[in-house]
């Protein structure tokens, strides 16, 4: 029988990897974008697309009540995947910003994953696999609204996954390091929208080199391609019993092995110096 999978955040980068690998692989994928426009797209490129925004519950609720529609109450995996960053200092970070970023990146995927999990736990299995990153083992500056982001993300997962272990549904986080995607050309806009730079304490700083890090890429290093997380979702989707994390690229193994080993105030110093 043909496998359905939900996918969040194709309209680039590792959503659309996956959705155009496991749709080649037979899966029936049901690809999902914040924007209409994507959504148009993505149809026109033969997939099944809806639109479905974290930050608007409706918009999630909507989707779910369709895709069960279509496929009689049935889904077998679902891949929460779409996150935004808002680059800066954490004390020029607003109230409002750290709000509407946790619902992007945390709230609104547990709020989809609640409104899958009957229809798994209905028909005795699933997968859910969410999206975390590097920045969900080690914290860097000037990333702290995205970093306290995927803290939180990595602890409701082990913990969803411990719940779920009776239930036949298995979850999986996927840790990726640096990948080639729009992430940074997103993260400008939110930079735009929510930071008042000119107004902070560190507006020298911002002229001096935080801004050609967030406009330029503060980066010479390699990037992978999406296809990297793809082949660990393929892993986690296919195991008869996945792994609690999938590390993706080789900074985040190292980043795990000094979270490790290092001490606390090592691993900071360390990080601290980029």
């Amino acid at each position: 029988m043909t496998r359905s999978i939900l996918i969040t955040g194709c309209s680039s980068g590792i959503g659309y990897d996956a959705a155009v690998t496991l749709k080649a692989a037979g899966w029936r994928v049901f690809a999902t974008c914040r924007a209409e426009a994507d959504v148009a797209r993505l149809s026109s490129e033969g997939f099944e697309s809806l639109q479905l925004d974290y930050e608007d519950a409706s918009s999630v609720a909507a989707a779910v009540e369709e895709i069960l529609s279509r496929t009689g109450g049935t889904l077998d995996a679902l891949f929460n995947n779409g996150a935004y960053a808002i680059p800066a200092p954490l004390e020029d970070v607003s109230r409002e910003a750290m709000h509407t970023i946790f619902e992007a990146n945390l709230i609104g995927w547990h709020d989809l994953t609640n409104r899958i999990i009957p229809a798994m736990r209905a028909q005795g299995h699933g997968r859910i696999i969410n999206c975390s990153s590097v920045l969900g083992l080690v914290g860097m500056k000037w990333r702290g609204a995205y970093v306290a982001t995927k803290f939180a993300l990595e602890g409701m997962t082990d913990v969803l996954r411990m719940e779920m272990a009776e239930t036949g549904i298995k979850v999986s986080l996927l840790d990726p390091g640096p990948i080639a995607t729009d992430f940074r050309k997103n993260a400008v806009k939110q930079f735009e929208k929510w930071v008042d730079w000119e107004h902070s304490a560190r507006a020298d700083e911002y002229r001096a080199s935080l801004l050609d890090k967030l406009y330029k890429g503060g980066s010479s290093g390699p990037q992978w391609p999406a296809s990297a997380v793809t082949k660990k979702l393929i892993m986690a989707l296919e195991a008869s019993n996945p792994k609690p994390r999938y590390y993706v690229t080789t900074p985040t193994y190292l980043m795990g092995f000094a979270k490790r080993i290092l001490s606390s105030r090592a691993l900071l110093w360390m990080l601290a110096r980029g």
